[in-house]
C-alpha cells in the first residue's frame, strides 16, 4: 500500500475547528467586506446592525448551534437583499430584464454562476466580500447569460 501524501495527511489529521469558540458572543464574523461582532441580546426581537455590531435575539446562556443559525440567518437574507439589488442595477445598465435568481447553498460552489434556465445563482457567502466585488461577480454572472434577440414584430405596418 502507497503511503498517502502529505498534504492529504495535513486535511486529514488537522482537528475540527471548536465551534464554541467561533459561534459565541463577542465573536466576529465577515459581512460586505468588514467585521462585525455578535451580541448577545434579549432585548430586540429580531437581528438587528447596529454599527458593526449585530445584535441576536438570543439568551446568554444560548448554544454555539443556535448562534451560528441566527447569524447565518440574517447573514442570507441580507445576501438576498443585496445582491438582489446589485442584479437590477446591472439589468438596467446591460438594457436587459432582470433574470431569476436564487441562493445557493452548495458546500464547494463557485461564486456565481447560470443555472441553465436563464436564470442565475449566486452563492450566500458572497455577501461576506466588499460591495465592489458583488458588483463584479453580478455582473460578470449576468454577462454569461445569452444575449436576448429582439424578434421582430410581424404585424407592425412598414412606415
Amino acid at each position: 500500500m502507497r503511503p498517502r501524501p502529505p498534504q492529504l495527511s495535513l486535511l486529514l489529521d488537522a482537528a475540527a475547528p471548536d465551534a464554541g469558540s467561533r459561534w459565541r458572543d463577542g465573536a466576529s464574523l465577515d459581512y460586505l467586506g468588514g467585521r462585525l461582532t455578535l451580541c448577545l441580546d434579549t432585548t430586540c426581537r429580531d437581528a438587528q446592525l447596529d454599527g458593526t455590531i449585530l445584535h441576536l435575539p438570543l439568551p446568554p446562556e444560548a448554544t454555539p448551534r443556535q448562534i451560528q443559525d441566527g447569524a447565518e440567518a440574517w447573514l442570507r437574507r441580507q445576501a438576498e437583499r443585496v445582491i438582489g439589488a446589485e442584479l437590477v442595477m446591472a439589468a438596467r445598465r446591460a438594457g436587459r430584464p432582470v433574470p431569476p435568481h436564487a441562493l445557493s447553498f452548495a458546500a464547494r460552489a463557485s461564486w456565481a454562476g447560470a443555472d441553465g434556465k436563464g436564470g442565475l445563482r449566486f452563492h450566500w457567502r458572497l455577501i461576506e466580500q466588499a460591495e465592489p466585488v458583488i458588483g463584479q461577480v453580478v455582473q460578470l454572472a449576468l454577462s454569461e447569460l445569452p444575449p436576448i434577440v429582439a424578434e421582430a414584430d410581424l404585424f407592425a405596418f412598414a412606415a
